[in-house]
């Protein structure tokens, strides 16, 4: 009987997923030459982990299923919508939020106005998603594919 700590799969979509998140967090220390720690835990930046995650578990689920399989197709179509959405709905929202925050600040620079900053840094340009996908590609088999 197989344990879920086996689930060589899982892991490969997760240690994608850390891999991605540690470099957003090495590159934010080489742009800026700072440490700042929402860059390590937070969604946003290069590359996108929500791509290497996803991106992963598709290679994963093709290397251990087949590539002809269901269970490949619905990972595939997982991963796209996934990427589609880091690239589209959540960059809009990201450049919402960088024009929401600018206009605030300028309209309120001499006026006193409480308010919360929305977060600009959610979504992912395409570099950043392939980029992401291309790292959780190639941990997926990695991980998976070295029997």
């Amino acid at each position: 009987m197989a344990n879920f700590s086996d689930n060589t799969v899982f892991w490969s979509s997760f240690f994608a997923w850390l891999i991605a998140q540690v470099l957003k967090g090495l590159l934010a220390i080489c742009t800026h030459k700072r440490l700042d720690f929402r860059r390590f835990v937070g969604a946003g930046g290069m590359p996108s982990s929500h791509s290497a995650f996803v991106s992963a578990l598709a290679t994963g689920v093709g290397l251990t299923d087949g590539w002809a399989s269901t269970t490949f197709a619905l990972s595939v179509v997982f991963s796209l919508i996934v990427m589609y959405d880091a690239a589209g709905v959540r960059l809009a929202a990201s450049k919402q939020a960088a024009t929401l925050n600018k206009m605030v600040t300028e309209l309120f620079d001499e006026r006193e106005f409480h308010h919360e900053r929305l977060k600009e840094f959610i979504g992912h340009t395409p570099v950043e998603v392939i980029v992401g996908a291309l790292l959780g590609i190639l941990t997926g088999w990695w991980l998976v594919g070295v029997k």
